[in-house]
């Protein structure tokens, strides 16, 4: 499998990309050079201590090297909810198996068992069981019952594209749109994108059919004038209400600037 799932008690099915042991093992290989160089640092701050007592020294070295190189992964993935520095370049994240809140214990104990992980050297015995495990778990994983997913990067749709060159009637009431963006629900707003963005994939039969039985149901959220709706077609109606519903942000800071540019001028 190449993906986790995880269904609520409510029955909504969620699934996540799981992280490839070669994604990993690069997050691992940026994580290791960061513990080194704090080491390193660290080790400059300690050299001192050589001119008292080098066997102090080595000693106090030793253990400094073992506390950052544990207490980076979980200090980084407490602070962050499951990356470290690799992660977060790497786009990958630690969570719960069930896909509950990531706990303390779990970030701590998979941490700890990175030491058992790593033998005999260079992370083969983890190596070994993320590539033959389902869920590419390591040691750690398995003992914390955790996943390692990919963050894909979300590419936002291009709206201004999409609606470049359009008039809104519905924008003439302001109080109208405010009551739009209120009432849809986030699952409603992302059937009316799909549906604007991947109109050209329908058969023309079903592509009137679908815009006009969103047409209908946005009509019953919210009733606009018949003077901003009456000679917009349903395709062209729910183009302005997407337009409501993901671009009020860049719509207001647009406005701000005209206002601006006009005290300016003035």
């Amino acid at each position: 499998m190449n993906e986790l799932r995880v269904r609520t008690p409510e029955g909504v099915l969620f699934s996540f990309a799981l992280a490839s042991p070669i994604s990993r093992m690069l997050a691992w290989m940026i994580d290791a050079c960061m513990i080194g160089v704090f080491s390193s640092a660290l080790g400059i701050c300690l050299s001192v201590l050589a001119a008292v007592s080098f066997d102090i020294s080595r000693a106090v070295t030793v253990i400094s090297y073992f506390a950052i190189s544990i207490g980076y992964g979980i200090v980084l993935e407490w602070y962050w909810r499951g990356q470290t520095i690799g992660k977060r370049l790497l786009r990958l994240r630690v969570m719960d198996e069930q896909g509950l809140r990531l706990r303390f214990n779990q970030i701590a104990i998979r941490n700890l068992l990175r030491a058992v992980d790593t033998l005999p050297l260079l992370y083969l015995l983890g190596g070994l069981a993320s590539l033959f495990s389902q869920r590419a778990q390591r040691l750690g994983d398995f003992a914390a019952n955790t996943v390692v997913i990919r963050m894909p990067k979300i590419v936002q749709p291009d709206l201004a594209q999409l609606m470049a060159g359009k008039f809104n009637s519905l924008r003439q009431f302001p109080r109208l749109e405010a009551r739009l963006r209120q009432r849809v629900s986030p699952g409603e707003a992302g059937v009316l994108l799909e549906a604007v963005l991947r109109r050209d994939e329908f058969e023309p039969a079903a592509r009137v059919a679908l815009l006009a039985e969103l047409a209908q149901h946005c009509r019953k959220i919210v009733l606009f004038p018949p003077e901003a709706t009456e000679s917009l077609a349903d395709e062209q109606y729910i183009r302005n209400v997407v337009e409501i519903l993901f671009r009020r942000h860049q719509t207001a800071s647009s406005r701000s600037g005209k206002v601006k540019d006009a005290e300016m001028a003035q």
